[in-house]
């Protein structure tokens, strides 16, 4: 595998009328292509900025990204950013949500038989075709998702980035999703950057777990290998010695980090 997403000595601080709040400060990270990244950390430690300065909806004042040999600056179809609030439009059906963006970037190489196709094909990987003429109110909060991971999927970025789209979701219907993305980056073969606040979460879909010290300033704490062979059953991973011992080493990081925050 080979590096295709580089944070570097990324930074960034925000006006405010006392003096500047500097959110993070000093991130480096490189994520192989079709890693699943997940990052980690209490409530104000900047995980959702810096995931923002990856999608290019925020620019770094210090450090930079680099995806693929190219400066990001600016948001791109390279980059597709699922957030916890699916974000459908609710005039349009499931199959129109999905080829809004196909169109967009696709309306150029693809013929209107291709990008029907390709809409098609992405709601058959979330398990969304016999919806495809529901309207958002006529679906479920778990369905909604399902959508706005195919429409991202549909953009065929280099990067898909996450922020805690399960998070309002009830547990059974998380679980679900969950055994979905892990089917759907068995797949594709994607490169994954989510952000999550759930321990269990984190370990059995992740390849690493970045995480992040307690803000303001924060930064990358400790990174953590998960190392447990894929496919990955929930089920089995229960009894695991070593999905337990990786539980616990992230609840010892965040416990610690909670406990004493001006170690951060």
């Amino acid at each position: 595998m080979s590096v295709h997403l580089d944070i570097t000595g990324v930074g960034i601080q925000f006006e405010t009328k006392a003096e500047p709040f500097v959110a993070l400060r000093d991130v480096d990270l490189r994520i192989d292509k079709g890693e699943f990244i997940s990052i980690i950390g209490h409530s104000g430690c900047g995980k959702s900025t810096l995931m923002n300065i990856v999608g290019g909806l925020l620019q770094a004042t210090t450090g930079g990204v680099i995806l693929d040999g190219k400066e990001v600056t600016q948001p791109g179809p390279d980059r597709a950013i699922v957030f916890q609030n699916h974000s459908l439009l609710p005039w349009l059906t499931v199959y129109e949500n999905v080829a809004l963006a196909v169109d967009k970037v696709f309306g150029k190489t693809k013929s209107k038989r291709e990008r029907a196709d390709w809409v098609n094909h992405n709601l058959s990987l979330v398990r969304m075709t016999e919806a495809k003429d529901k309207y958002p109110a006529e679906i479920s909060g778990g369905m909604k998702q399902r959508v706005g991971i195919a429409r991202a999927l549909s953009m065929e970025p280099k990067v898909l980035l996450m922020d805690e789209p399960f998070g309002a979701l009830d547990a059974l219907t998380r679980a679900h999703l969950q055994d979905s993305l892990m089917e759907i980056h068995a797949d594709l073969g994607n490169t994954v950057m989510m952000i999550t606040h759930d321990v269990d979460e984190s370990v059995l879909l992740s390849d690493r777990i970045v995480m992040m010290t307690n803000g303001p300033a924060a930064t990358i704490g400790e990174m953590l290998e998960i190392d447990l062979e894929r496919p990955r059953k929930r089920l089995e991973l229960a009894d695991d010695p070593r999905y337990n011992h990786f539980r616990a080493e992230v609840l010892r990081f965040l416990h610690e980090r909670h406990a004493l925050p001006h170690v951060a």
